[in-house]
């Protein structure tokens, strides 16, 4: 006996429209109008001297005050990532010491402000003029003057880096703490080395909740970088446009070449965490398809295989 199931007829489909929303269109034609009116105001006000801006946007100081400031930040946040990788793992350590030492770097570090820290490394070769290697209370072997060593450039590089060091530490300890510990036990159980867990299990997948916040303090570090007067280093892009309005006397549009500067830096950067996201992303974030693989690409090759009934509600023979 045969028992099938009856032809089920099919409504047309529904065409809903969207509720109408005057509100959204009134802020929407208020925003706009308020944009045109700050436009206007910023190309007619003759304070802001468009011309003297487009003289000097591609002045040679200012072009070497650029690649001065992304020297800084590159090597800064080199230092900075690398001291709060090992911040990070002192802080997850069973050594009570290595905790306590982590821990006090970050208190301190985290607590002066930056300016302050610039300040003392500035005068780092007055507070120690010299470093000595030799016995504990006995002969000393070689020595070497500060002030050959720790240049202003260095001393800026070391100020922004520890500082940095002491917010990213935070940062990698949260994605070090995100990765189930259940993957290190098993990677224990099969005989890996902490050391090849860390890098080839852990970090791997911490990095997904790394990056975004890595990236926010990559660009609060080219900011930031406008600080190191304090050293004092006087090669970057604030203090080369600020040396050029002084002679011209015409601090606006300078301060304004010096803000398209950092705009355009700061764009570069956040395409590159762009992609960065994308790419540490895979597999988790929903709007970004996997490649290789997932969900999606396994369904449609089944899909494709025709093994699979299209009718969700087949024939039943009894």
């Amino acid at each position: 006996m045969t028992c099938a199931t009856p032809p089920v007829t099919r409504s047309p489909p529904i065409r809903a429209r969207p509720a109408p929303r005057p509100g959204t269109w009134i802020a929407a034609v208020v925003v706009g109008l308020l944009t045109l009116a700050l436009v206007y105001f910023l190309i007619t006000n003759p304070v802001f001297e468009w011309d003297t801006v487009a003289t000097y946007i591609l002045d040679v100081k200012v072009v070497q005050g650029v690649g001065w400031t992304l020297l800084l930040t590159l090597l800064s946040m080199v230092l900075g990532t690398v001291v709060a990788l090992t911040a990070a793992i002192m802080r997850r350590s069973d050594n009570p010491v290595l905790r306590a030492v982590s821990w006090g770097y970050i208190f301190v570090f985290r607590g002066i402000p930056v300016y302050t820290q610039l300040v003392f490394w500035g005068l780092f070769t007055v507070i120690v003029p010299k470093i000595a290697v030799g016995v504990p209370f006995g002969p000393e072997l070689f020595s070497f003057s500060t002030r050959d060593l720790v240049t202003a450039f260095w001393a800026a590089v070391i100020g922004l880096g520890l500082n940095e060091g002491a917010y990213l530490a935070e940062i990698i300890r949260s994605g070090l703490n995100s990765v189930d510990r259940g993957q290190a036990e098993a990677a224990r159980a099969l005989g890996m080395s902490e050391a090849k867990i860390l890098r080839r299990i852990i970090m791997p997948q911490a990095m997904r909740v790394i990056v975004p916040p890595l990236g926010n303090e990559t660009i609060g570090m080219l900011k930031t970088t406008s600080l190191v007067l304090a050293v004092p280093f006087t090669l970057d892009l604030t203090f080369a446009t600020n040396a050029i309005a002084n002679k011209l006397f015409t601090p606006i549009p300078l301060l304004i070449v010096a803000a398209l500067g950092y705009l355009a830096i700061t764009s570069v950067l956040m395409v590159g965490q762009h992609y960065l996201e994308k790419y540490f992303g895979r597999g988790f974030d929903d709007r970004t398809p996997a490649r290789h693989g997932g969900r999606g690409a396994r369904q449609a090759a089944v899909n494709r295989a025709g093994t699979t009934p299209n009718d969700p509600l087949p024939e039943v023979e009894l």
